[in-house]
């Protein structure tokens, strides 16, 4: 338990600030541009995003488990992920063009395509060394790098829109050098994907893909459940709703940093963890102390919607205030899916993600066809309710079943529940005190 204790705390002081530039740079986007140029932007990052999932083709869930079990050898594993890196990036950069060119209609200037699908490579080499440090269980250093990317594009935002007003081709590039800023920092470390021969590791990258495969679908369908709704309201709404959408979503968004608190120890742990059962035990009291904290802030930020939005965006995105109030119940029933998904994932079991989101996806898009056009950024955010809250009790369901602990012991509250935040605020104040 202190090691679990001393991984929460490094993790959290890392998630902290990954929320602060966060949200930082979602400010400074809302003050510097209109609703409409950061609708935009939200169209030029979602098609990248995906394909930072599904071009990640699982590998860096799949390095986790293989390095974590020592199925292979290190180096074997780390040029497999090197030659996989250079495959997938170039097919994703290709497709992801094609997909802005077919499919998007309200991109300015082209040049800001290009900008934004070289952050691709870069995102999945981010992506893929993650994997090697989860699977040799190195949260301590995994932390101490991961929220470069927040921090520089916040600086380069400020710096790229405010004083050389580069506007939409300022974020965008402020994006792409937060993925390259943590690409060289890895490289500075020696951390980096590199081919060290020419032999092409054939029997690790198709035992890899064979799962990593699994993974990805898993991944593309979560995904997609995420960002369908930008893809339907930049073609049956407005830049301007995709723009009130984006801010709605981005604060709401951060509350699953809490339960990500967890994530990257539960991934991590479960992958080398040798009695799986009691670890999923741990993982469901993780559960009902991240319910309590995400439902405690999402109330907050119900209440105090509208002062929240005027202070952080202004009056331009005052119609943000409704999106954020509708979500914020489907993001609190979600957390039972971003808590318990990563225990599963790291014993190789992403299929049960597959199974929970599949039809809440396609629901997901039927419900967005009828509410879009007929209430615009406030349907596509009650989608996203309805969604979230029937993909989250699939999961919990079929949670339940896989590890043979019924959802009442899963969701029943104990005293012992709360030992160890007291525990975590213990080591909090001592090293405050330092």
């Amino acid at each position: 338990m202190a090691s679990f204790l001393n991984d929460l705390v490094r993790v959290g002081f890392s998630k902290v600030a990954i929320i602060i530039f966060g949200v930082g740079t979602s400010v400074a986007t809302a003050r510097l541009l209109t609703p409409e140029q950061n609708g935009v932007i939200a169209t030029l990052l979602v098609y990248p995003s995906l394909f930072m999932v599904l071009g990640s083709m699982g590998i860096r869930q799949s390095t986790t488990y293989f390095v974590g079990k020592e199925i292979f050898n290190i180096d074997r594993i780390r040029q497999a992920v090197t030659q996989i890196w250079l495959i997938t990036s170039f097919i994703s950069m290709i497709i992801c063009f094609f997909l802005f060119y077919f499919l998007s209609k309200n991109i300015p200037d082209y040049t800001l395509v290009f900008v934004s699908i070289s952050c691709i490579p870069f995102s999945l080499h981010n992506t893929y060394c993650s994997g090697i440090f989860l699977g040799k269980n190195e949260i301590k250093e995994f932390n101490k790098i991961n929220w470069i990317p927040n921090f520089v594009t916040f600086i380069g935002t400020i710096l790229l829109i405010y004083l050389f007003n580069l506007e939409i081709l300022g974020a965008m590039l402020a994006f792409l050098c937060g993925h390259l800023a943590i690409f060289i920092a890895l490289t500075i470390k020696g951390e980096n994907l590199k081919i060290n021969s020419f032999h092409f590791e054939s029997e690790v990258i198709k035992k890899m893909l064979s799962l990593g495969m699994v993974y990805a679908s898993a991944l593309l369908i979560i995904s997609l459940n995420y960002k369908i709704d930008v893809v339907l309201l930049e073609n049956l709404s407005t830049s301007y709703e995709l723009g009130i959408y984006s801010k709605g979503v981005s604060i709401v968004e951060y509350l699953w940093q809490i339960p990500m608190l967890f994530s990257s120890i539960v991934f991590a742990r479960s992958a080398v963890s040798k009695d799986g059962n009691a670890f999923s035990v741990k993982v469901a009291h993780l559960l009902r102390l991240s319910l309590i904290a995400v439902s405690l802030i999402a109330i907050f930020l119900i209440l105090f919607s509208k002062p929240i939005i005027l202070l952080l965006y202004g009056k331009q995105f005052l119609d943000s205030v409704s999106v954020m109030q509708v979500l914020l119940p489907g993001v609190v029933l979600l957390t039972i899916f971003k808590v318990m998904n990563m225990d599963l994932a790291g014993k190789g079991k992403p299929w049960i993600a597959m199974k929970s989101m599949i039809l809440p996806l396609f629901l997901n898009i039927g419900i967005n066809f009828y509410f879009i056009p007929l209430y615009g950024s406030d349907g596509a955010a009650l989608s996203s309710l309805i969604t979230y809250s029937l993909a989250s009790f699939f999961f919990l369901h079929f949670y339940s079943k896989e590890t043979g602990i019924p959802i009442k012991t899963i969701l029943h509250y104990k005293k012992s529940d709360f030992e160890p935040l007291w525990q975590v605020w213990h080591k909090v104040s001592l090293k405050l005190k330092k």
